[in-house]
């Protein structure tokens, strides 16, 4: 027993366990922010490119309010003079009210006007003008996800990156592993609640998450069951 004793001494050290994916623990930092300003003036150029019998006014003037929204903070910051936390969450809802209001008033046309229009739109025009919406409606509650789940970037970033709005697969142990959501995890969140009209590996755990998710599936039904549907018949 005791010479057994002594070779254990002997033996190399174990060494330190990894994360699921094979990384060492590590506290992660605040997920970058330039990817969701990315997504937001995409859905404007998304927008930009609908017919403009389902915007409100000319279909490139969201893309200019979305400019002039982003690039004060934007100059800022290469400036060394940052706008507050406070204030880029101010004008992040500002921007995210304003494209939610065009995607679903968007939506509205859609549906009321289609059934006149229908006899003068090509089926490939109402197949191109519904992804393009899909797209949209994917962009804007990704962006929303990102803006509510645990307050915010700054603020899951405090909280250490626990389970807050949403829970992730990588969040079930109380993310021991400094695992950071960032901004394409909601995009692919907002993906799968569009496409499978319910939460498939992350979760809502808050009602404004969940009201937001049953928005999103409204508006993903809305778009494949009378826009895509009326499509496929002309065909």
């Amino acid at each position: 027993m005791e010479q057994n004793m002594g070779q254990t001494d002997k033996l190399p050290l174990k060494p330190p366990t990894l994360s699921p994916t094979g990384k060492r623990p590590k506290n992660a930092g605040v997920a970058p922010l330039w990817i969701s300003t990315i997504a937001a003036l995409l859905f404007g150029a998304l927008y930009a490119i609908l017919p403009e019998w389902i915007t409100v006014g000319p279909s490139w003037i969201l893309l200019v309010i979305e400019l002039i929204i982003i690039l004060p903070g934007t100059i800022a910051y290469w400036l060394n003079h940052p706008f507050s936390i406070r204030t880029n969450r101010i004008l992040a809802f500002v921007l995210l009210g304003i494209i939610t209001v065009s995607l679903i008033s968007g939506i509205v046309l859609l549906v009321v006007t289609l059934p006149q229009r229908q006899q003068g739109i090509q089926a490939i025009g109402l197949l191109r003008t519904g992804t393009l919406l899909y797209l949209c409606n994917i962009l804007v509650f990704a962006l929303w996800y990102w803006e509510i789940d645990g307050d915010g970037p700054h603020k899951r970033f405090q909280a250490g990156h626990q389970a807050s709005d949403f829970l992730f697969p990588q969040q079930i142990d109380g993310n021991s592993w400094g695992w950071a959501p960032h901004f394409v995890d909601y995009l692919f969140l907002a993906f799968t609640g569009a496409t499978a009209l319910s939460p498939t590996d992350t979760y809502p755990l808050t009602r404004p998450a969940k009201c937001l998710m049953m928005i999103e599936a409204i508006i993903a039904m809305t778009i494949l069951t009378i826009l895509i549907g009326r499509a496929i018949n002309i065909v």
